[in-house]
């Protein structure tokens, strides 16, 4: 049984060293471990620090990418490198390497394909209280979307076996946190939790530059994502309202109809008609997007087939 622990890396020079050595050498169940770093186009030393620290996979971007990207990216590379587990950990350190054993042991047991360490956000000294609050909503509109049981959605300590890393296919260019439990929980993937501490971590975020555009990035990742995998659902509700609305504002109108004798509020009339043509419109756009849907699933398939046949070369 072989463990990768990947860490994305962007300018991580000075706190990758002290987080290499945090990392775990031996888990009871685990064969081997190794360490992968995926350096997001970083303009210091990070993959030459890496290499004299005895990291044995290292992917490098000439150019930024985005964390979602350089988490993907990582995902391939481990799987290409033989990894029964892969493991997700931040280079700052906010993570502890003492609990990646706990993280594994649902994998090592066949209880769950992914494993989520969520933080115990109310006690993590370098959030803000707005951010607190952010994080608690955000994981909240994730547990409504897909029914799941995660506190802590945008937690990037996670473990994933080889199954659930052949299936997630990370389309955002942000983050892929929220992605990847949308995407899990709608391809069946066994999700387990688990809770873990933090280490105090000052240094600013490199993921965003001010919470409004965090939360802009996020709310768009996340309708996105649902819109990818309920088309239907979310078109024709959509559609339903309007038509509502459409129906509402016709009886308006009749009202005045009959209570004047036919006279007056010809604008409702007219805006009765321009809702039930949009109402209409949206249901078939749900309608089309679900064919899209159907076939994207497919392509997703066979996307999965191809990668375990280059694995088995």
């Amino acid at each position: 049984m072989k463990l990768i622990v990947q860490i994305p890396c962007l300018n991580e020079e000075a706190s990758l060293p002290k987080t290499l050595d945090d990392l775990p050498k031996q888990i009871h169940g685990i064969d081997r471990i190794e360490v992968l770093i995926v350096d997001d186009g970083s303009t210091d030393r990070t993959s030459e620090v890496a290499r004299r620290n005895g990291v044995q996979h290292i992917v490098r971007f000439t150019k930024r990418k985005g964390l979602a990207r350089a988490f993907y990216a990582g995902l391939d590379a481990s799987l290409k490198a033989g990894a029964d587990i892969i493991v997700n950990t931040d280079a700052d350190g906010q993570y502890k390497g003492e609990d990646i054993p706990r993280l594994v042991q649902p994998i090592l047991e066949g209880k769950a394909d992914i494993v989520i360490g969520n933080r115990d956000i109310e006690n993590v000294q370098q959030f803000s209280w707005i951010k607190k609050r952010l994080q608690r909503l955000g994981s909240w509109v994730v547990r409504q979307l897909t029914g799941s049981t995660i506190s802590d959605a945008t937690t990037g300590f996670r473990a994933y076996n080889s199954e659930a890393a052949l299936k997630l296919n990370i389309i955002s260019d942000y983050t892929y946190t929220l992605e990847s439990i949308i995407q899990a929980e709608h391809k069946g993937l066994a999700i387990h939790n688990i809770m873990i501490s933090t280490n105090d971590v000052r240094r600013q975020s490199r993921l965003f530059r001010s919470i409004p555009e965090y939360l802009k990035r996020s709310m768009i990742t996340i309708i996105r994502v649902y819109a990818m995998f309920n088309p239907f659902q979310i078109f024709m509700r959509a559609g339903a309202i309007i038509l509502f609305l459409g129906l509402l504002v016709g009886c308006r109108f009749l009202f005045y109809y009959f209570l004047t004798g036919g006279t007056g509020k010809i604008q409702s009339l007219i805006l009765t008609a321009v809702l039930i043509l949009i109402g209409f419109q949206v249901m078939i756009v749900g309608l089309v997007s679900d064919l899209i849907s159907a076939n994207r699933r497919l392509l997703e398939d066979a996307l999965y087939r191809t990668k375990k046949m280059e694995l088995k070369k």
